[in-house]
């Protein structure tokens, strides 16, 4: 009997992370935590996807990951957003994005 044999690969650190975001902001940064989300200021006003491109662009500069690494999930429309993160796990994202700040 043959059996193909199952291979198993270590797959990349796979992180969502909740955020919320502030459109038309005087500059783009990480301002702190907004309950179990972060909290992010945008310059973007958010018509016609602008903020959630600009989402994009500053969480891959922040957290150092290509662009296409960061999946919005869920809350296009809304300020509460998920965001997948193709290699970083959430803990690492998390760490990245706060570490300057102090609550």
């Amino acid at each position: 009997m043959n059996r193909a044999r199952e291979i198993i690969l270590p797959s990349k650190a796979r992180g969502t992370l909740r955020v919320h975001v502030v459109p038309n902001a005087k500059i783009d940064k990480v301002v702190g935590e907004h309950g179990d989300a972060i909290k992010i200021k945008l310059c973007a006003p958010a018509s016609e996807g602008k903020a959630n491109a600009a989402l994009r662009r500053f969480l891959a500069k922040e957290l150092n990951v290509a662009q296409h690494a960061i999946v919005p999930e869920r809350g296009q429309r809304s300020r509460d957003k998920v965001i997948r993160i193709d290699g970083l796990s959430e803990e690492e994202a998390r760490i990245r994005l706060l570490r300057d700040k102090q609550d």
